[in-house]
């Protein structure tokens, strides 16, 4: 998983509150476990006029001109400004897979919903919660500027304008740690590597009949 410290990135507004699951990947791409290749398909249905399947070459499909993502001001950013309740709908994994395989590192609405906001850590996502009427303000200054960039300081745990307003977000502190040193739950794991090798020799010499 990708550290996670600094980021200075142009912010893309998605300007629609209960986005779910099925809005983020849709079901019909969710046959394969590996959490690559989801970038292209991701908000399938607003970002191309035709019905996207696996195995399609998006680089060919039709693009709605209208959607955020397809507007030349918003390529290549890292930062999607959100509302209320993103990411509802199904527990998927493969939502924040494709959010993260798009680019975007980090996401701001006023709130989450509950299994898509802890399947984000797990992912190198770093979803952020803001008042409303900041989140609000944000949108209204994404619009108003082309460019517009924020800086996400998570050992500060703040967000800063290019004004200079910050504004402070929470994180719990196991949270914190694992985005600044990369730890999913396998890194996690792998930390014990040695104690995990050492119990299973000593098992397999106390109980060899269970090897």
């Amino acid at each position: 998983m990708k550290k996670f410290d600094l980021l200075d990135g142009l912010v893309c507004p998605l300007d629609r509150a209960n986005v779910d699951t099925d809005a983020i990947i849709p079901k019909q791409f969710l046959k394969s476990i590996n959490r690559s290749g989801f970038g292209p398909n991701l908000f399938d249905e607003w970002r191309y006029t035709d019905h996207g399947e696996p195995g399609m070459d998006c680089s060919l499909r039709p693009k709605n001109p209208d959607f955020v993502l397809n507007q030349p001001r918003f390529q290549g950013a890292q930062i999607l400004l959100a509302r209320d309740n993103f990411g509802c709908g199904s527990s998927r994994e493969h939502a924040p897979w494709a959010i993260e395989d798009y680019g975007f590192r980090a996401i701001i609405a006023p709130s989450f919903a509950d299994i898509f906001f802890n399947n984000c850590f797990k992912n190198g996502v770093l979803p952020i919660v803001l008042p409303e009427e900041t989140v609000d303000s944000l949108f209204k200054e994404c619009a108003a500027q082309e460019g517009y960039r924020l800086t996400i300081d998570l050992a500060a745990q703040t967000v800063t304008t290019p004004d200079g307003d910050a504004f402070p977000f929470e994180i719990t502190a196991h949270r914190k740690h694992c985005l600044l040193n990369g730890l999913d739950d396998i890194g996690l794991t792998l930390r014990h590597a040695e104690k995990i090798k050492a119990f299973e020799e000593k098992r397999k010499a106390e109980q060899p009949w269970l090897f």
